[in-house]
């Protein structure tokens, strides 16, 4: 069977980002912890969708994204000094949710949902970046198709009833929310994984 909108895809990879001799390991995705997602149903990159359409189980894949094709260039204008107050919950700043390096879910004021790293905790301000954390990155992905079926109507209804792009359980990041727990985008608050081809 050949990945195509509505299939039940399982991917396993290494994300390298960067250039040359200069690539770094980002992520990867095992056999026991593989990408898991419906191909086709906007949950993941446009561009990273096109790479792997029509591959067939045991096929292995090899292709870069560049920033334009994924994450975007990074933007100095997206990070933000916020009042701090603005993170007390009954008063009080929680420590276990506000502090360098975490990412937040926060929301601006047309109500639109972002993510957000905290890059520093002043006494009265704080810090926010709010550039994807693959931005201005070129991400290299080599890797196998484990599985490609068709999708079930339980896991169709669980994707558009707010689940999630299906990192398996818990091989992937960046688009997280929260603490690093599988969640939203079914991603963590570092590197690539869903990060890789998540469309958040």
């Amino acid at each position: 069977m050949k990945i195509s909108d509505n299939k039940y895809v399982t991917l396993t990879y290494d994300l390298n980002v960067g250039e040359g001799e200069e690539r770094e390991l980002m992520e990867q995705a095992t056999a026991e912890k593989p990408l898991a997602f419906i191909f086709g149903t906007n949950s993941m990159l446009e561009a990273f969708e096109k790479q792997i359409d029509g591959l067939s189980t045991g096929d292995s894949f090899s292709f870069h994204l560049t920033p334009e094709e994924a994450y975007g260039d990074y933007d100095e204008n997206k990070i933000i000094e916020l009042p701090k107050n603005i993170f007390e919950v009954d008063g009080k700043i929680d420590e276990e949710m506000l502090f360098e390096g975490n990412t937040l879910p926060m929301m601006d004021s047309s109500g639109n949902r972002l993510m957000g790293s905290v890059v520093s905790i002043g006494e009265n301000q704080v810090t926010m970046d709010f550039n994807h954390p693959l931005a201005g990155e070129t991400m290299h992905f080599d890797g196998k198709v484990m599985e490609v079926r068709e999708a079930t109507a339980e896991e169709i209804a669980a994707l558009f009833g707010g689940g999630s792009c299906g990192c398996g359980s818990g091989g992937c990041s960046s688009c997280g929310e929260g603490s690093g727990s599988d969640d939203a985008c079914g991603c963590g608050s570092s590197g690539g994984g869903c990060g890789s081809g998540c469309n958040c």
